[in-house]
């Protein structure tokens, strides 16, 4: 049985995870971009392998944290590739996509929880809804401009976002927390 996990957090320091989610957003949007090897619709829809970023970020550095890895992750996605569509990246897939940074975060707190196996299991529950409804709303709004069949675009999208989320999210929550301790000691105020 895995022992819980906490962070201790200061009062002072939020700069911190601010700071790290904004570049955690550029560096998502740049692996979104060039780090997706598999394409499961060339050209439209690639497998996310760090589809988890948003998310781990929303729990290890709070739920404003999440949203703006999320959401910048997906403007600097979708300009790197070439996809960028004002009302749609903007609005409908920035949104989404910020939710699922912003959700997990706003649930989980490693430093009121414990990150033990039942709460890992939660994460991943977590991450398959927030992911189904941000996959149903994309492929709404790539179906009404035209780009992509609904149906299509939420089995396409699911398996490109809803997999490395629920699988990556948990598996590396608990490394990532013990290199956030190494690298801020201190603690800080989650964002």
């Amino acid at each position: 049985m895995m022992q819980p996990t906490t962070v201790n957090q200061s009062e002072g320091n939020t700069l911190f995870p601010i700071v790290l989610s904004i570049v955690a957003a550029a560096a998502t949007g740049v692996l979104w971009a060039y780090a997706n090897p598999i394409q499961l619709v060339p050209g439209v829809i690639q497998w996310r392998i760090f589809a988890f970023l948003p998310p781990l970020v929303g729990i290890l550095l709070g739920w404003r944290s999440g949203f703006i890895c999320g959401y910048l992750g997906t403007i600097v996605w979708s300009l790197l590739a070439g996809t960028f569509i004002p009302a749609h990246s903007l609005i409908v897939d920035g949104i989404m996509v910020g939710l699922t940074g912003l959700v997990p975060g706003l649930i989980f707190d490693p430093s009121k929880t414990g990150l033990g196996t039942s709460t890992l299991v939660k994460i991943a529950v977590a991450c398959l809804v927030i992911g189904f409804v941000m996959v149903v709303a994309v492929s709404a709004s790539l179906a009404y401009l035209g780009i992509f069949p609904f149906w299509w675009a939420v089995l396409y999208l699911g398996l490109s976002d809803i997999v490395p989320m629920i699988i990556g999210t948990p598996l590396l929550v608990i490394p990532a927390l013990k290199i956030l301790r190494g690298a801020h000691p201190a603690g800080f105020t989650r964002f």
